[in-house]
């Protein structure tokens, strides 16, 4: 399995996931963000609230996607939380 596919996606307080078929809607205080899963990657919510995501089988695009689908989703989350940020580190004279 994917070492970052295989890792669940903790879901904040103030985060709300909505799964409707291929369709992951993710909406906190900072906005909504959707994303259409792939037809092979199921995605489902745990016991503890935590999101994990399944694939089919070991085949190379499957294995691509399973990862891919996983950062996908955790960036969603963390953009409607605490949104994007860029830091700058000025280097030099002037």
């Amino acid at each position: 399995m994917s070492r970052i596919g295989k890792l669940p996606i903790s879901v904040p307080g103030g985060v709300e996931v909505a799964i409707e078929g291929r369709e992951v809607t993710v909406s906190g205080p900072k906005g909504t963000l959707n994303h259409t899963l792939p037809p092979t990657i199921d995605i489902e919510r745990t016991d503890d609230g935590a999101l994990t995501v399944r694939r089919p089988d070991d085949e190379r695009e499957n294995r691509a996607l399973h990862g891919l689908t996983r950062s996908l989703v955790a960036n969603m989350v963390t953009g409607v939380t605490q949104g994007y940020e860029k830091k700058l580190e000025i280097v030099g004279v002037g």
